[in-house]
């Protein structure tokens, strides 16, 4: 029998008998007051209370890692904080912790002050990275939110006149919509920073793809040379299935499994999810603007924040291809776009544009 049935009994037999049943009370509170967050890690005794999704619940016996309101073990003492009852009425969740098992429905706070709501069962992912297991949360009281279609730096209007030529493919809410799988873009430090970032993405995006016009890339000779066979998943959708996708042209199996791992998207097996699904196209370019070095350095993302300037984001994509003397052509082609941009959201270039 259970640790759960024989401590359920206990307590039916106990109550039954007219004896008090002795629980530790630690973190108990008022359903105005919320108690500590539940944290999915913490052991609690029958007795102990935690706040969950603005209520307060107590444990009926011993549980771990079972969820306030999806486990019977927990009795709910009603709504605490804001006293609304609403799911934004409380911000005490615990903190994200990776490796730990979460169910769809749980809340965390991660390490950049934001809120997130795990959209399906998943074993520990990062609520950044792996979007389709997380979505933001807005939380009354703490934490900001990522860029939405309203705060996004760039506005539909101004998308638009960057793009007058581009692909129906490349929708302004496909964009949006992917922003929240990296809420630091265009979303750090001030707004001009903000608004440079976004200039400096979008250029490179429109260098890659001719102004948003092409969706895969156009050299089909190039295709079967896309296939890395010493890897030890190989190239299951193909030999020639991995070629350049998307707004920065995502190529080569390997990179389709990491951007696939890191965003929550089988991209290994279905690699033409780039091509079919605006949000996931916008998804891989941001994966890796924000988390990958390429030839260069640092992160496009840095370099933007940081102040390394626009020309690091081009030694990131492409290295010495361009940089360095290599193509200063097409270097100058990156800038100029990249100062057409900034001239349409009102903010200066930074310094060093070249690489």
């Amino acid at each position: 029998m259970s640790r759960h049935r024989l401590l359920a009994l206990f307590a039916a037999l106990a109550l039954a008998l007219g004896v008090a049943v002795l629980s530790p009370m630690a973190s108990s509170a008022s359903a105005a007051t919320c108690a500590a967050g539940w944290n999915s890690s913490s052991v609690y005794t029958g007795g102990m209370s935690a706040s969950y999704q603005g209520h307060n619940w107590q444990a009926k016996w011993w549980t771990q890692g079972e969820t306030p309101g999806a486990a019977q073990v927990w009795a709910d003492l009603g709504s605490c904080g804001s006293g609304s009852g609403s799911e934004g009425g409380s911000c005490d969740y615990p903190a994200w912790a990776a490796g730990h098992a979460y169910v769809a429905g749980d809340i965390v706070k991660y390490t950049n002050g934001n809120y997130y709501k795990a959209s399906h069962d998943n074993p520990g992912y990062d609520p950044t990275i792996s979007t389709w297991y997380w979505d933001p949360y807005s939380c009354t009281g703490g934490g900001t939110n990522p860029p939405t279609n309203g705060s996004f730096v760039v506005s539909e209007a101004q998308f638009n006149q960057m793009f007058p030529n581009r692909n129906s493919f490349y929708t302004y809410s496909g964009l949006t919509a992917a922003l929240s799988a990296y809420p630091g873009f265009a979303n750090t430090g001030s707004d001009t920073v903000k608004k440079q970032e976004a200039a400096a993405f979008l250029a490179n995006v429109s260098h890659e793809t001719g102004g948003l016009v092409y969706i895969v890339e156009q050299n089909t000779a190039n295709y079967p040379h896309y296939c890395d066979s010493s890897q030890p998943y190989g190239c299951p959708a193909g030999q020639a299935a991995y070629y350049g996708r998307g707004p920065i042209q995502l190529s080569w199996n390997f990179n389709y499994k990491v951007a696939g791992d890191a965003l929550g998207i089988d991209l290994l097996h279905n690699p033409n999810l780039v091509q079919t699904d605006a949000a996931v196209a916008w998804k891989t370019g941001l994966w890796y603007w924000n988390t990958q070095n390429g030839p260069g350095t640092m992160t496009a993302h840095n370099a933007m924040v940081n102040g390394a300037g626009f020309g690091e984001t081009i030694r990131s994509i492409n290295g010495s291809i361009e940089c360095n003397g290599g193509n200063p052509a097409q270097v100058q082609s990156r800038v100029n776009t990249y100062q057409s941009f900034t001239s349409l959201l009102g903010v200066p270039t930074g310094g060093n544009l070249s690489c």
